[in-house]
Formats: structure tokens, C-alpha cells, sequence
């Protein structure tokens, strides 16, 4: 999970590859489509693609000699159970972590 995590993030820390992912939230789109909203160069759309493949955010499928990409259906719930909890949770993660060093002093 933490690899998934790191892939993740690092692919939504990008303003470019951002926009990728609220255009395919409407639906798979052709690269072609996606460089017309997104414009910059198809060498740099190719690297952005890449990346949110690698991070198994999008998915891509070959049409002739295009590729048609849509999100990972997934992928959103992946993301989900990637964030950190809710402070609530982490209040009583901390609370156990406490209450386990409190037991192992007084073994000692």
C-alpha cells in the first residue's frame, strides 16, 4: 500500500496531469481529445500519461493508431484509502501508543 500511496500522490502533485484526470472524469477520451484541452506537447502528454498509468489512475486502450484512456474505475476508492485517517482515528491510533509505552515501562 505505502508503494501504491507514493505512486499516487507523486502522479496527483501535477497541475498538468490534474487536468488529465478531471477530463477523463467525464468519460474515456481519445489522446487526442485529451491534448486539445490539456495543449501542451504529446511528448510531455506521453511522460503525464505515463505516470498516472504507472500510478494505476488510468487505463489506456489501443483503437487503430489511437489509444483511448478512461480512469481506473477503482482508482478513486484506491485514492480514498490512501489518505490519511480522520483526525479522530488518529487521536485513538495515538491513545493505543500511549497506553502500550505506558505498559512496557512499567514491565521494565
Amino acid at each position: 500500500m505505502t508503494r501504491y500511496r507514493a505512486a499516487a500522490f507523486k502522479a496527483l502533485g501535477d497541475a498538468t496531469r490534474l487536468r488529465i484526470l478531471a477530463v477523463l472524469s467525464g468519460g474515456t477520451r481519445c489522446v487526442c481529445e485529451i491534448q486539445e484541452v490539456v495543449d501542451v506537447p504529446g511528448n510531455l502528454l506521453s511522460h503525464h500519461l505515463k505516470v498516472l498509468r504507472e500510478a494505476g489512475l488510468i487505463e489506456g486502450e489501443r483503437r487503430g493508431r489511437w489509444i483511448d484512456y478512461s480512469l481506473v474505475p477503482t482508482a478513486l476508492d484506491r485514492l480514498g484509502q490512501a489518505l490519511p485517517p480522520e483526525p479522530g482515528e488518529l487521536d485513538l491510533d495515538l491513545a493505543r501508543c500511549a497506553n502500550a509505552c505506558e505498559r512496557n515501562e512499567a514491565t521494565l
